[in-house]
């Protein structure tokens, strides 16, 4: 996997909000520098903090089996957060987190290049296309916006807590080809 991203030494040293006082290690993101499909989601958890890498605790493995259902390999996607520390105890990301972080994925989206996004929860969804969603009646439908193709559905977390989403959510990630082919 390239990790070029990773090497941006402004992003690992990254002083711009509170959350460089309680994080153990910056997670940029992981994947090829010419994927295809981004993923996107809201921040790194407790495994994804200690290990550095996204996607790696109970979510990633939910993650996993999507995209294995989905006919997709996760090496070969691209996978970060809106923001690239860990908020304490797991909470959302503070708005001010959020624009902090922000010019780091647009400078990720920009350099990857990706033909699809996929939106992984309302943090995600509602940061990037910059309204509110309601995850509920928008989960599977692709947006266009700024010259980017956006895929909204569930967070894979939200499988652990709801297992009847996990119908639901394979199929909006096999939405994913689909998002590919156009």
């Amino acid at each position: 996997m390239v990790q070029i991203l990773n090497k941006i030494d402004d992003v690992l040293h990254c002083p711009r909000c509170d959350l460089k006082l309680s994080r153990t290690n910056v997670v940029v993101g992981s994947g090829p520098i010419n994927a295809k499909i981004m993923l996107i989601g809201e921040a790194p958890g407790k495994n994804e903090d200690k290990q550095g890498q996204p996607f790696v605790g109970a979510a990633g493995r939910n993650l996993n089996e999507l995209l294995e259902e989905a006919g997709i390999d996760r090496k070969d996607v691209y996978i970060t957060n809106i923001v690239k520390c860990r908020p304490p105890e797991n909470r959302p990301p503070f708005d001010y987190e959020v624009e902090a972080c922000h010019p780091y994925l647009q400078k990720q989206i920009e350099v990857i290049g990706p033909k699809g996004i996929v939106l992984l929860g309302k943090t995600a969804a509602e940061t990037m296309l910059g309204r509110k969603v309601e995850m509920g009646k928008e989960h599977g439908t692709v947006v266009e916006k700024d010259g980017h193709r956006y895929l909204i559905t569930y967070h894979p977390a939200a499988m652990i807590y709801k297992r009847t989403l996990k119908d639901t959510l394979v199929e909006d990630y096999k939405k994913i080809s689909a998002l590919l082919a156009e």
